[in-house]
């Protein structure tokens, strides 16, 4: 329901008092107007503003009896003395002050003089207060104009605009334009005045609420501490700003549901804010709204009343009734009673608030969305469903909106979080096509929400580095050229594990090398998000009729869906978190006249459970599978029997476990699935949509195979050096799969000469196929590709299992050993976790082996635009991170990511023999001029012919684009 977010307190006192300017007077009331100014000015700076507005006062009387309405002297005193009825909540008898000052400084100093930018300031900030964002805005960007002129860009007054423009365009949602300029600000602060300076605590203040609306908690709460500390060192620990910053950390422990560390720092911001700004103030409103959401949360709605109702009562007063802040305590009160079963109290102040935020905020405002959700969960809870919908569906609307705004400024990892943040709409949405699957209305925005959302981070990192590729200059693609050198300096790191490095000096410098690729990542997505902006998927409206229109007429989309479904009208007096919740999968069918069928498939423990059994079931070739095999079937295919109509031709989009599921093998009591359907698997239904730049590719095809692992930097090309103690492996060995840390320091990588063979045969029906083979199968020459038309790569392969398992995540399998480090660390990033083994991997000169790993991390960095079919001819290349709603984190997605349209991988050990002739097979149906997808369905039923176990022919998957190899369509057959 509504958050704490709304009444975050920003810091916009960035203002100065001004000093005198002017002559000396003899008038003995002058020093005494002096002394007032001064004390005035001490007594804001500590708070107590009051006071200073009575120091104030007389001095702006003795400088008018002396020096005149008009004198600089008196614009000062104006100035301050505005700026304190303005923090004492008075706008009213603020505004006229600020007014008269800014004439009188503009009059006698001329319009670009920096005070005249300082008032403007001032001005700005009042608006600000009021809601009134269309009036501030060109006064900030005024001020900031004057200052960089007069000043320089790197002054201190230059950050102070910066800092409040960036507020002013977090209260309007557009959080994107507020970063860059908060960053900005806090690097001119801290060069100028030292990182201990008051200045400093107010952006690193505001940049934590900037990353809190954005989930990024972790990198929000360091920073609220260090505003604390700086704030209390300078302040002392009752100063008003002081209580801001705690008032803001205790909203972030509420977002984490902390709520027992968030209590005791709302009492401690009231006690402060009461006693320094007195009982009536604005913000002492902020923090019992604040208080009053984290009671209901927990169902103390005794507790909560009282203070919502004094909130909205000192709210109205302080700000007037129309002002948005007016709407966040209508909003929780609206919820305080709404929990309770008290439709009717709730249903007019919810839709006040709405009214409120529309009006002053404009109708797609995130705000606008929040009040928009709560008052169709009151319209379900009275039975209104058919006046819900359309509010949801707005306010889905809205927050697309806002992804689409932000996923242009984030690196992925920082949109990983923000999507993880609007995962709870989805859920809802999930939850309540649950509820009512019969209402059409109800299942295409539920279609909608899938089709835009899953797999949406691996869509905008591939729109990213297809800009860089294609479209942007030699400057930018030496900074992905340093974002590609730091990913593999991080890979190294991360597995060759502390070495000499303290656990703490160890953790810091991951940290680090993962900042700063961060950091050139975000400046990548900036660069490039006027491009990417040009490329944008359809809206919500459109979304679900353009990718039927891209279905075949004998085809059907399935989009399998993993949620958290919890009750859409919970019982009265049941606080928020203590809802139940349940981890369900559903499925969506869409048939190409856009027709959507829905299924609720069940609890999720029950077919992850299934799942596991089957894969395990399917990865030795003497295990009985068909009862595995039945029994998925059961629950995850046979449900979607009745919605399929004729269609055999089926678009799979898997989440959670069944991404590492082959529904090939799957039997349902007489036959297998591939006697019965085509199956072509995506990440998202979107996958059917036209690419933006459709790119002629390359007619070259490149082959790396039979890695020789004792290779050294120095073995010349085509010499082999191999281990002695592996050297008698025989030639039909499986192909290793490491799920060890341990394993990837040791020399335990088997050679594999029957990909040497493979390799061969590939040449032999593609003759301009480049060979890479023995020493000359490396890292280095795969990192330094460039976009061939096929890629083919035969190898061991790896996935950790090591790290433990985050909250988002259903990683597969059981935890390995780490070598030197903690059995539950966790990588900087997922993509460290999966990758290829190459040449000098089992190395017997003292080098590092990841020179000779290929983690998924840099493999997302190759060129791979203009390459139609990436191979993985390796074990368990289709494994990863399970994230729900956003596919695997491993090598296809990495890949994916890179610009290839279609990518075969496996999801279990390979023998070498099965796999040499099922892929002799699907380059000769390739040639053919037979579809990527359906040349390796027939090239998996020609295997089955002599080795029926599915663990001889169901271990790939081609995820992606079904067509014919345009590249091969000079050669086809």
């Amino acid at each position: 329901m509504w958050r704490t977010l709304g009444w975050m307190t920003v810091v916009v006192l960035c203002c100065a008092a001004g000093k005198a300017v002017g002559e000396e007077q003899p008038d003995p009331r002058l020093p005494e107007a002096q002394t007032a100014f001064e004390e005035a000015t001490k007594l804001w700076k500590a708070g107590k503003y009051a006071e200073a507005i009575t120091q104030g006062e007389q001095a702006l009387k003795l400088r008018e009896a002396v020096l005149g309405d008009s004198h600089l002297e008196v614009a000062a005193s104006l100035n301050l003395l505005g700026d304190l009825y303005r923090l004492q909540g008075d706008h009213a008898r603020a505004e006229p002050l600020i007014q008269r000052a800014l004439a009188s400084r503009e009059e006698a100093l001329g319009k670009q003089h920096p005070d005249v930018a300082q008032t403007l300031n001032n001005l700005a900030i009042l608006y600000y207060e009021q809601g009134l964002y269309s009036r501030a805005e060109p006064l900030y960007e005024r001020a900031l104009a004057i200052r960089e002129a007069a000043l320089g860009k790197q002054h201190p007054d230059v950050a102070q605009t910066l800092n409040n423009l960036a507020i002013l365009y977090v209260q309007q949602g557009l959080y994107s334009r507020a970063e860059p300029l908060y960053e900005r600000a806090l690097a001119i602060w801290e060069a100028a005045l030292g990182k201990q300076h008051l200045k400093v605590a107010k952006t690193l203040n505001n940049l934590a609420i900037l990353y809190v609306q954005q989930g990024l908690y972790s990198r929000a709460e360091p920073l609220y501490e260090r505003a604390i500390a700086i704030r209390e060192a300078a302040l002392g620990k009752q100063h008003p700003d002081v209580a801001q910053t705690l008032d803001n950390l205790a909203n972030l422990y509420v977002w984490q549901g902390l709520y027992s560390r968030a209590e005791p720092l709302y009492e401690r911001a009231l006690a402060i804010r009461e006693a320094a700004l007195g009982k009536q103030h604005q913000y002492v409103a902020g923090t019992l709204n604040n208080l009053v959401n984290l009671y209901t949360q927990q169902g103390l709605y005794s507790r909560a009343e009282p203070l919502a109702e004094r909130a909205l009562a000192i709210s109205e007063a302080a700000l007037g009734k129309q002002h948005p802040y007016v709407a966040f305590p209508l909003n929780n009160l609206a919820t305080l009673y709404a929990q309770q079963g008290l439709y009717s109290r709730a249903e007019p102040l919810a839709e006040r608030a709405l009214a409120i935020s529309e009006a002053a905020l404009g109708k797609q405002h995130p705000y606008v969305s929040t009040s928009l959700k709560d008052l169709a969960r009151l319209r379900l809870a009275q039975g209104e469903r058919a006046q819900a919908v359309p509010l949801l569906t707005r306010a889905f609307s809205i927050s697309e909106l806002r992804l689409r705004q932000e996923a242009l400024d984030f690196s992925e990892s920082r949109l990983a979080s923000f999507l993880q943040l609007l995962r709870s709409e989805e859920d809802f949405l999930y939850s309540l096509l649950r509820a009512h699957p019969g209402d059409a209305r109800v299942r295409r925005l539920a279609l909608s929400s899938v089709l835009l959302r899953k797999g949406r981070s691996v869509e905008e990192t591939a729109n990213t580095s297809r800009t860089i590729y294609l479209s942007l200059g030699d400057e930018d693609r030496s900074t992905f050229e340093r974002l590609r050198s730091l990913r593999t300096q991080l890979a190294t790191l991360s597995h060759q594990g502390p070495g000499s490095l303290s656990p703490a000096d160890y953790q810091q410098r991951l940290k680090s090398l993962a900042e700063q690729g961060d950091a050139l990542e975000t400046q990548l997505a900036r660069r490039s998000a006027p491009l990417r902006a040009l490329t944008a998927l359809p809206g919500p409206a459109q979304i679900v009729d353009r990718v039927a229109a891209a279905l075949p007429r004998d085809g059907a989309l399935v989009e399998f869906v993993a949620y958290s479904d919890s009750p859409v009208v919970p019982r009265p007096g049941t606080p928020q978190s203590q809802l139940p919740s349940e981890l369900r999968y559903l499925a969506l069918v869409l048939l190409p006249n856009a027709t959507i069928r829905t299924v609720d498939l069940g609890p999720a423990a029950a077919i992850d459970q299934a799942a596991s059994t089957f894969r395990d079931a399917l990865a030795s070739s003497d295990a009985a599978w068909q009862g595995p095999a039945q029994a998925l079937y059961s629950l995850a295919f046979r449900p979607l029997l009745p919605l399929l109509g004729n269609a055999r031709r089926l678009f799979l989009a898997p989440d959670g476990q069944l991404n590492l599921v082959p529904f090939d093998a799957l039997h349902d009591g007489k036959s297998l699935l591939v006697d019965s359907f085509h199956f072509t698997y995506l990440t998202s239904g979107k996958d059917l949509l036209p690419r933006p730049q459709d790119i002629p590719p390359s007619r070259s095809v490149v082959v790396l195979a039979d890695p020789d692992f004792g290779a050294t930097p120095s073995t010349a090309p085509g010499e082999q050096r191999q281990s002695p103690a592996l050297a008698q492996r025989s030639a039909s060995a499986e192909r290793f799969f490491s799920n060890l840390r341990a394993d990837l320091a040791r020399q335990t990588w088997a050679p594999l000469p029957g990909t040497r063979q493979e390799a061969e045969a590939i040449q032999q029906l593609l003759p301009q196929a480049q060979l890479f083979l023995g020493a000359e199968a490396s890292k280095q020459r795969l990192l330094t590709l460039s976009a061939p038309g096929v890629l083919h790569i035969a190898t061991h392969g790896f996935f950790l299992e090591d790290s433990a398992t985050p909250e988002d995540s259903r990683a597969v399998g059981h935890f390995g050993a780490l070598s030197g480090a903690s059995a539950t660390q966790n990588l900087p990033d997922p993509l460290l976790r999966s990758g290829l083994v190459l040449s000098g991997a089992a190395a017997q000169v003292p080098q590092s082996p990841d020179s000779a790993l290929a983690t998924a991390l840099e493999l997302a960095g190759l060129d791979l635009w203009g390459t139609e079919l990436v191979v993985l001819s390796a074990c368990e290349t289709g494994r990863g991170d399970v994230k729900l709603g956003q596919g695997v984190y491993g090598l296809r997605r990495a890949l994916i990511s890179a610009g290839a349209e279609t990518v075969v991988s496996s999801l279990w050990k390979v023998n070498d023999d099965t796999t040499h002739q099922l892929m002799q097979g699907y380059y000769r149906h390739l040639l053919a001029g037979r579809p990527r997808v359906s040349a390796l369905r027939e090239a998996m039923l020609e295997v089955r012919q002599a080795h029926p176990h599915p663990y001889a022919w169901a271990p790939f998957i081609a995820l992606g684009r079904d067509a014919p190899l345009r590249s091969l369509s000079s050669l086809l057959k």
